[in-house]
C-alpha cells in the first residue's frame, strides 16, 4: 500500500500548473541532479543514463518498463532505478503524474560503501517509509541548494536503505581493480570536453583497456565510453536549462554535430533536447 506523503512534500506543489507539462530542475550539486516533473501520458521513451534514478511519487500513477516488466508506483512509494538500466515512463491515468526525482552519481555511493559493490534493488517501486522520508529531505524544497555535510550524511543514510532492499551482493571488487577503475574515472572527468583514447586509460591506470573495462562496469555499472558520454549530456542538460541556443549547444558539450548530439541525447533521457528545452523553459514561464 502506498505510503502518506508530508506536508513538506505537499508544498510547493502549487508552483507547478495543473494542465501543463514541465520539469522544474533544483541547483546543481556534485553528483546529484534534482527535478520535479508533472505529465499527462507518455512522458519518456525507453531509454538509459549512468546514474541511479531514485524518487518519489507525489501524485498520481507512475507507469514505466524496467527490466521486462511494467511497473506502476503510487503517491508515497519510492522508485528505485539502477544505473543504465533500460526504462521508459508516464502516467498511468488521465490525471497526470508528479513526482520528484533525483540522480546520483555510482561514486558517491561507492566513497562510503568501503569497497563493497553497488546495492541493486530488484523491486524498483518500493513502499519504505524511512526511505521515502529520506529521498524528500534532499527533493524538497528544489529551491535550495544542498551543502556538502547535507549531502555526506544523506548519502550514508542512502547507502544503509537500498542496502536493506539489495539482494545478495555481487563479490567486490578487488583494490587493484576498485582504485583503477577511480583513477580511469577521474581522468574521464578532467577530460569531457574532448575524445579519450584507450592508451590513455591504460597508461593512467596500468591495466590493459579490456581489462579495464571489466573493471569499471563492475564497479560503476557502466563503461568508460558510456560515462564520457553520459558527462558531457549532463553539460548539455545544464547549457538547455541555462537557456543556451540549441545550436551551439552540440559542439559546446563536445559532440561532433547536431544529429550526434540529437541522437545520444534522446538515447540518455528519453526525450529530445528541443523536447527537453520546452519543458524546463516552460517551468520558468
Amino acid at each position: 500500500m502506498a505510503q502518506g506523503l508530508g506536508g513538506e512534500a505537499k508544498e510547493g506543489l502549487g508552483r507547478l500548473c495543473a494542465d501543463a507539462d514541465r520539469i522544474v530542475s533544483a541547483p546543481g550539486g556534485a553528483g546529484i541532479e534534482r527535478i520535479e516533473a508533472h505529465f499527462h501520458g507518455n512522458a519518456f521513451d525507453l531509454h538509459r543514463h549512468d546514474t541511479y534514478a531514485l524518487g518519489v511519487t507525489l501524485s498520481g500513477v507512475q507507469r514505466f518498463h524496467y527490466r521486462g516488466a511494467l511497473r506502476h508506483s503510487l503517491p508515497g512509494q519510492v522508485i528505485a532505478l539502477h544505473p543504465d538500466e533500460l526504462h521508459d515512463g508516464g502516467a498511468g491515468t488521465e490525471d497526470g503524474l508528479r513526482y520528484r526525482i533525483l540522480y546520483l552519481e555510482p561514486s558517491l555511493l561507492l566513497d562510503c560503501l568501503d569497497g563493497e559493490p553497488l546495492p541493486f534493488v530488484a523491486d524498483a517501486v518500493v513502499s519504505d517509509a524511512a526511505l521515502r522520508d529520506t529521498l524528500l529531505s534532499a527533493l524538497g524544497p528544489l529551491d535550495e541548494e544542498l551543502d556538502d555535510l547535507f549531502v555526506a550524511d544523506f548519502v550514508a543514510q542512502l547507502a544503509q536503505h537500498l542496502g536493506r532492499h539489495a539482494g545478495q551482493p555481487a563479490k567486490p571488487a578487488g583494490k587493484t581493480a576498485w582504485r583503477a577503475a577511480a583513477l580511469a574515472r577521474d581522468y574521464l572527468e578532467e577530460n569531457t570536453e574532448r575524445p579519450v583514447r584507450s592508451h590513455e586509460l591504460e597508461a593512467v591506470t596500468g591495466l590493459d583497456r579490456y581489462a579495464l573495462s571489466r573493471h569499471f562496469r563492475a564497479t560503476y555499472s557502466t563503461s568508460p565510453h558510456r560515462f564520457l558520454l553520459m558527462r558531457r549530456l549532463q553539460r548539455a542538460r545544464r547549457m538547455i536549462e541555462a537557456g543556451e541556443p540549441l545550436a551551439e549547444i552540440a559542439a559546446g558539450a563536445g559532440f561532433s554535430d547536431q544529429s550526434h548530439f540529437n541522437r545520444h541525447f534522446k538515447k540518455a533521457f528519453g526525450v529530445t533536447p528541443g523536447r527537453w528545452a520546452a519543458l524546463v523553459r516552460g517551468a520558468g514561464a
